[in-house]
């Protein structure tokens, strides 16, 4: 089984960042299933871990990858959601292998059915964002519990990337709340008004004042995706008291003292805690994705991928990194196929 993977952590522009590897096809226990992979999408987490985190103990590579779209190919004795030709999508566990290889180990409980009107490569770059959007509005801000007095109305930072896509997406089709969406260039300022955002404003100017010039009041919730650091103390300015706060980034620091005068409740979301912990609630992800694959199928939702490469190895990846490490990709971007080697 070919796997593309690196062996030392390190940037992106070495000859050996990512190499193609062949390991044994694995065989799926307990819940797992054995999905073979069809496209993958990469995430700021991918780039984040080759750049830093050494191989599993006892492994001299490791292999990224946390979103994919596939066809089961084997089932352990204990699952009983897929079984083998099931066409699936999700977005794994950082503590296993990811699923940038031929053949994938998941356990089915964070494991959803892939969205029949989609092909693989539409499919794969739905499932770490949705959750993770999901996941934020619904069980972290419960936006759908309304802030007394506040504006019912969602500010999402960073609205172009690809949680910020799903986000929009999801607020739009779930709730009833005003969606305000951050985007500092004209083309991704359109790409968050085609994903259903009513307002536009351009954070790369102070937000309080930017949200302030809208007319709708101090909004209930913020959701913020990127850059969270510079944006502080305009979000503390804007949200309404007792506002509820989110974010997803990895600040050096996060002083969250400007927020206690409005108690605003502050939230982390990281989708890889239910697996990462098997929490009791563990399947909650998958039931979560097949509802997505809901909202897709009924025109509600649609992919987020803007940029399709081929064929699924190291250099292919390598490009997909730098893109998204230049910080200017709007959506996702995916690598699709394998070639006929091996």
């Amino acid at each position: 089984m070919r796997a593309i993977a690196y062996r030392q952590p390190g940037p992106i522009d070495r000859p050996d960042a990512l190499v193609t590897v062949d390991l044994p096809r694995p065989e799926p226990t307990g819940r797992d299933i054995l999905v073979a992979v069809k496209a993958v999408s990469v995430n700021p987490v991918d780039t984040k871990v080759r750049a830093a985190a050494a191989p599993f103990a006892g492994r001299t590579e490791r292999i990224l990858g946390w979103d994919a779209a596939g066809i089961v190919a084997a089932v352990g004795p204990d699952a009983t959601r897929f079984r083998a030709g099931d066409a699936v999508a999700y977005a794994g566990n950082i503590a296993r292998d990811g699923s940038n290889a031929e053949y994938h180990l998941v356990d089915e409980r964070i494991v959803g059915r892939k969205p029949a009107s989609l092909s693989f490569a539409e499919a794969a770059a739905l499932p770490l964002t949705s959750i993770t959007a999901w996941e934020t509005l619904f069980d972290r801000l419960r936006v759908n519990d309304p802030v007394p007095g506040a504006a019912p109305a969602l500010l999402i930072i960073g609205g172009a990337g690809g949680v910020g896509s799903a986000a929009i997406q999801l607020a739009r089709a779930l709730t009833n709340l005003t969606v305000i969406a951050t985007a500092s260039r004209p083309v991704t300022q359109d790409w968050v008004r085609s994903l259903g955002a009513q307002h536009v404003v351009d954070h790369g100017r102070p937000l309080a004042a930017e949200v302030a010039a809208l007319g709708l009041g101090a909004p209930a919730f913020v959701f913020s995706t990127t850059q969270t650091d510079q944006h502080l103390s305009e979000i503390a300015a804007l949200i309404a008291p007792q506002g509820r706060f989110a974010l997803i980034d990895d600040p050096a620091s996060l002083d969250i003292v400007p927020f206690k005068r409005k108690s605003v409740s502050v939230h982390w979301e990281l989708m890889f805690t239910r697996p990462l912990f098997e929490t009791a609630d563990m399947a909650e992800q998958g039931r979560l994705l097949d509802r997505v694959a809901d909202l897709v199928e009924a025109g509600r939702m649609r992919s987020t991928v803007t940029e399709t490469l081929s064929p699924i190895g190291p250099a292919t990846l390598a490009e997909a990194h730098r893109r998204l490490e230049s910080g200017s990709t709007r959506g996702k971007v995916v690598v699709e196929g394998w070639d006929e080697e091996g």
